[in-house]
């Protein structure tokens, strides 16, 4: 994690996202900024579904797509909809520490069980979910797979201002990832 830059304050914010809605993202997480009042989102945050993060942001300000790893990968007509009907022209793309989808692969037996304990599937269906769906959410690194992720949507997106983003959920603080 030593690519990491934290932000504790505005001026930490590296120069091409002052003035943005990627420095008021940061500063209303990290800084407890007060919180303005919006009609309609001014970026759009791709995080993962784990339940121990949660942003701090004014209502309207952002729309979010949560997913396993934070990946966007096959959400990119929600991303289309968010810039094309939405105007978004920013995107944060949050990952996080202690992920669970990092090398999902030695979580194997956990999560066969957990399919057949709690929702009953028959072991071979379960090995055979986990099988055909582990490699596509498994995310490696977290800060090589943001960086994958922030340059492919770049491809797609080219216009759009797109950051790579880690929230440590040992102190539940955004940082700005050095790229």
């Amino acid at each position: 994690m030593k690519r990491l830059i934290e932000v504790s304050n505005v001026t930490d914010v590296s120069p091409p996202y002052r003035n943005t809605p990627i420095e008021k993202l940061l500063a209303y997480h990290n800084l407890n900024s007060p919180h303005n009042d919006y009609e309609r989102a001014e970026i759009l945050v791709g995080m993962c579904m784990d339940h121990r993060k949660k942003l701090n942001i004014p209502e309207r300000f952002a729309y979010i797509i949560r997913d396993g790893g934070g990946t966007l990968i096959n959400k990119d007509f929600k991303v289309s909809y968010a810039v094309g009907v939405g105007g978004i022209k920013y995107i944060a793309l949050i990952a996080h520490t202690d992920c669970g989808m990092v090398n999902v692969s030695d979580r194997k037996e956990k999560f066969v069980e957990g399919l057949v304990n709690n929702a009953g599937w028959e072991r071979e269906k379960a090995i055979e979910h986990f099988e055909q769906c582990a490699p596509l959410s498994d995310i490696g690194n977290e800060v090589d797979f943001v960086l994958r992720e922030t340059n492919r949507l770049r491809e797609l997106y080219p216009q759009i201002v797109i950051v790579p983003l880690m929230y440590k959920v040992e102190d539940n603080k955004l940082y700005l990832i050095e790229e």
